[in-house]
């Protein structure tokens, strides 16, 4: 299994319950895909660079986690398809 981080930017108008249970959801696509999260770190609400979707803001959240490089395309593929993640971002952080 290689390491990765993931960033992921939430709609800044997900509530604090819809917001844990998004963060939990995202840990079950990692785990449904043979991964494991082993690091989360909630950055908070901050000032998005450019609008995204006519939105000026957005709560950032960081994973670290360990996954097979094969499933990252199904990974990938769930955090398009959740509608309140408006970007993320996968990076390999191990080295070969």
């Amino acid at each position: 299994m290689r390491s990765y981080e993931l960033t992921f930017i939430i709609h800044p108008e997900v509530e604090e319950p819809d917001f844990s249970q998004l963060i939990e959801k995202v840990k079950g696509y990692i785990t449904s895909n043979g991964g494991q999260v082993t690091n989360v770190d909630i950055w908070g609400r901050r000032r998005l660079a450019y609008p995204i979707r006519r939105v000026r803001e957005g709560q950032y959240v960081y994973m670290e986690m360990e996954m097979d490089g094969q499933a990252i395309a199904n990974l990938e593929r769930s955090l398009r398809l959740t509608e309140p993640i408006m970007r993320h971002l996968i990076v390999r952080t191990d080295e070969d």
